[in-house]
């Protein structure tokens, strides 16, 4: 049975911690689904992982529906979360009730997510009274990378403390189910959780979240153009497929590969015949 955002709720009361990895394909979906995670999110971090885009501004409503529909084709478990990417709910609230509607339609999703405190608060309620589970994002919002003045760390004076507990009880009052809360202080991470009856999931927030979420490519080292602080490398799958790589090249030339248990047999009569 797939998980629903009960789960999500329930895993808050009990204390139990949450856990979430990102996937764009079918192949990871299956693989992550399998270790037992309670979300999928498939992240508009797509746009630098999968596309070679340098940010998730230019990742597209097509682009996000198109690999969930892979991701929920491939798992069986886990609740699966579509990225609403830029400017897909920013315009308006029906735009975003709309483009909310086509992640579930289309893409199959079970849950939204989209960036914003506030600011977006409208929206999220909307989207909520349309009976889509929605999962807030505060903090880092990379969608607004621009007018944040780069990738930097939030909440680390009163008054961005201030805004960062006040989003997040808009989020909660609009009805989201969760929050992805990016890059804040371990300590002000802490005052967030108690202070929301919603689930907080972290990435780059320290260990006082109801829950956890990486990008697959940075905590299996698939990805170097470079790797957050925050991200502990549970493997470095990246050189061991460079490895694997360039063995096939290697065999190929030298006439190794493929080897004779890599072939077919046909009759020798057959062949006879034919010649």
């Amino acid at each position: 049975m797939r998980k629903t955002v009960s789960a999500f709720t329930e895993a808050k009361k009990s204390g139990r911690k949450l856990t979430m990895l990102t996937a764009y394909d079918y192949s990871f979906a299956r693989l992550v689904d399998s270790a037992g995670v309670d979300g999928i999110l498939v992240g508009d971090s797509l746009g630098n992982v999968i596309l070679g885009y340098e940010d998730t501004i230019s990742v597209t409503m097509d682009d996000i529906i198109h690999h969930t529909q892979a991701v929920v084709r491939g798992s069986e478990n886990a609740l699966v979360v579509a990225d609403m990417p830029f400017m897909s709910y920013q315009v308006s609230v029906p735009q975003a009730v709309e483009n909310a509607g086509r992640l579930l339609k289309e893409g199959r999703a079970q849950a939204v997510k989209l960036e914003g405190g506030q600011v977006v608060a409208a929206q999220i309620k909307a989207i909520v009274e349309a009976s889509i589970p929605v999962m807030g994002h505060i903090g880092l919002t990379p969608q607004s990378v621009n007018a944040m003045g780069g990738f930097k760390v939030q909440g680390k004076n009163e008054e961005a403390v201030k805004k960062l507990l006040a989003d997040g009880k808009a989020v909660e009052e609009a009805g989201a189910f969760c929050v992805v809360v990016e890059c804040v202080p371990a300590n002000v991470m802490k005052t967030l959780t108690e202070s929301l009856s919603i689930p907080t999931i972290g990435i780059g927030a320290g260990p006082h979240c109801d829950g956890q979420i990486l990008v697959y490519h940075d905590m299996l080292g698939l990805f170097d153009r470079y790797t957050p602080k925050f991200v502990k490398k549970y493997a470095e799958a990246g050189d061991l497929i460079k490895k694997a790589f360039a063995s096939y090249v290697s065999e190929v030339q030298d006439r190794t590969f493929p080897a004779e248990e890599h072939c077919f047999l046909g009759q020798g009569e057959t062949l006879a015949k034919m010649y």
